[in-house]
C-alpha cells in the first residue's frame, strides 16, 4: 500500500480568490474542464523526490488521488484526497511543494482563461504565440525589468550518472560565486545539480536574491517532476512555449550530458539562431561535462555538423572536465549580450528582439502519422530541418515518458521515421548510444525502443 494523506490547504502566494467560472471550470470533469490537467499536475508536484520517470506509473500508483478547488468567503482551498504522504511533515505540507502546487493552479487558470480563450491572442501566429508567452511568464512574476542580465538555462537529462550530476554541481556553483542564477526544466538530474551548487555558492555569497527558475509544462511534469530547490515554477502550456520561455528569459545556455529531450533542446536552440534574422545575435552557448563524457560530446558535435553543418557548430563552445572555465567562459558571454542590448536599447528581461518561427512555435501532436510524414531531407533550410528533427526527437520524448505517447505506442507499436542515408545513420546511431548509455530512462529501468528508423 502506498502511503497517503488526506487534508485541506491553503494556497500559497497571490492566488487567494477565483471567479465561480473558473471554479467550475476546474470542478469539471468533462473534456471541457480542467480537472483532469489540474489533477495531474498537482500530483506531479506532490510526487517530488520519487524515483520515476513514467508519469503512467504515477498515475496509477496514486490513481485514487483527487484534488477539489473549494471557494469560501475568507478565501481560495484546496481539498486533497489521497494526496502522496511524502509531501507532508506531521501532517502539515511542505512549505515549498505547497508554494508548487500554488503555481500549478495559477498557471493552469490564468492560461485557460486569460490566453486560450481571449480573442486578443492570435495563437496561430508568430507573433501572438510569443505575446502569450510573454504574459504567461508575467503574470507568474517572472520578469523583473530593474534587473541586469544573469539567467543561466542549464539543460541536461534526468536519467545521468552520478559523476555528471556532481559535475553539473560544480558548473552550478562557480555560476553562483559570480551571482549568476539558474533556470532549468525543473526536474531532477542536470535539472537539479545546477541549481544545488548554485544555492550554496549564492549562500557562501551572502546572496540572499537567488532565482532557481523552473519552467516546465503538463506533458512532461509528471515524469519530471518539480525539484526541491526551485523557488520560481513556471507551468507553460505545452513542450513549443517551454522552450520558447528558456530563450526569451536567458541570457546563457549550458548543456549538460542528456538524451533525446536535450537534444531536442539542442536542436531548438540551434535552428532559432540559425534563422537569418538571429545570425549576429550573441547569445552564449557551452556544452559541459565530465571528462567521461568526452565522447558523448563529440557524437553530438558530429550529429549536429553531418545534419545542420558547420554554421550550427561555430554557435557553440564544447569545454570538458572545467566548471571554472565554464562560468568564466558565460560570464563574458554574457557582458557582450549585455552591451548588445544597450546599443539595440532591448529589453533585459525579455529577447523580443529573437526570432522565432512559427515552424518551432506550433504545438506538434506526435502521433503515428506525423511522425512518418516528418520531412528529414537535408534538401531544405537549415533551420527548416532543425524543426522537423526537434518534432522527431520530441515525439520520442513522449513515447518514452509521457502517458499519451506510451498509450500511443503500446496501441500501435513504435513510430516510424524516415530519412535519406547518411542522416539515418547519424541519427541512428546516436540514438542506440543513448540507449546503452541508459539515457533514455532512468538507470536499472528496462527500455524498449519507441521508434523504428527507415530510409
Amino acid at each position: 500500500m502506498t502511503d497517503t494523506l488526506s487534508t485541506i490547504v491553503a494556497p500559497e502566494g497571490s492566488l487567494e480568490v477565483l471567479s465561480q467560472h473558473e471554479v467550475e471550470r476546474l470542478r469539471d470533469t468533462s473534456g471541457r474542464g480542467l480537472h483532469e490537467l489540474l489533477r495531474r499536475c498537482a500530483l506531479a508536484v506532490l510526487n517530488c523526490g520519487t524515483p520515476t520517470d513514467d508519469s503512467r506509473e504515477v498515475l496509477e500508483t496514486y490513481r485514487n488521488f483527487d484534488i477539489e478547488v473549494i471557494q469560501e468567503d475568507r478565501g481560495l482551498r484546496l481539498k486533497l484526497d489521497n494526496a502522496p504522504a511524502g509531501a507532508f511533515v506531521d501532517g502539515r505540507m511542505i512549505r515549498g511543494i505547497r508554494e508548487h502546487l500554488s503555481a500549478v493552479l495559477r498557471d493552469i487558470v490564468y492560461v485557460a482563461n486569460e490566453i486560450q480563450n481571449n480573442d486578443g491572442f492570435d495563437l496561430n501566429s508568430s507573433h501572438g504565440i510569443t505575446n502569450a508567452v510573454f504574459h504567461i511568464l508575467r503574470n507568474a512574476g517572472v520578469l523583473r525589468a530593474g534587473a541586469s542580465p544573469n539567467m543561466v538555462v542549464c539543460w541536461g537529462g534526468h536519467s545521468i550518472s552520478r559523476e555528471e550530476y556532481d559535475y553539473s554541481k560544480s558548473v552550478g556553483y562557480q555560476l553562483g560565486l559570480r551571482h549568476k542564477d539558474i533556470c532549468t526544466g525543473c526536474g531532477p538530474g542536470a535539472m537539479k545539480g545546477p541549481m544545488k551548487g548554485a544555492h550554496v555558492a549564492h549562500a557562501k555569497q551572502r546572496f540572499k536574491g537567488g532565482r532557481y527558475l523552473g519552467i516546465s509544462e503538463p506533458g512532461i511534469i509528471a515524469a519530471e517532476a518539480p525539484n526541491p530547490i526551485v523557488n520560481e515554477l513556471v507551468i507553460m502550456p505545452d513542450i513549443e512555449k517551454r522552450l520558447e520561455a528558456f530563450l526569451r528569459v536567458g541570457h546563457g545556455i549550458i548543456v549538460f550530458p542528456g538524451g533525446v529531450g536535450t537534444t531536442e533542446e539542442i536542436l531548438y536552440l540551434l535552428g532559432v539562431l540559425l534563422h537569418p534574422d538571429n545570425i549576429d545575435m550573441p547569445l552564449p552557448v557551452v556544452f559541459t561535462g565530465p571528462a567521461s563524457s568526452a565522447d558523448y560530446f563529440r557524437q553530438v558535435d558530429a550529429f549536429i555538423r553531418t545534419t545542420l553543418g558547420e554554421q550550427a557548430a561555430q554557435r557553440y563552445e564544447i569545454i570538458i572536465d572545467d566548471p571554472e572555465a565554464v562560468a568564466k567562459t558565460l560570464c563574458h558571454g554574457i557582458d557582450k549580450l549585455t552591451l548588445f542590448r544597450r546599443d539595440n536599447d532591448d529589453a533585459f528581461y525579455f529577447n523580443w528582439r529573437l526570432t522565432i518561427p512559427l515552424d518551432f512555435q506550433s504545438p506538434f501532436e506526435p502521433s503515428h502519422a506525423a511522425m512518418a510524414a516528418l520531412n528529414l531531407s537535408p534538401d531544405q533550410p537549415v533551420h527548416t530541418l532543425a524543426a522537423n528533427l526537434r518534432r522527431a526527437f520530441s515525439g520520442i520524448v513522449a513515447g518514452n515518458v509521457k502517458e499519451q505517447g506510451i498509450h500511443a505506442i503500446e496501441q500501435h507499436g513504435p513510430y516510424k521515421l524516415h530519412a535519406p542515408g547518411e542522416l539515418m545513420t547519424h541519427l541512428d546511431e546516436l540514438l542506440k548510444a543513448f540507449v546503452v548509455q541508459q539515457r533514455m530512462k532512468l538507470p536499472g529501468s528496462h527500455y524498449e525502443p519507441c521508434y523504428a528508423l527507415e530510409g
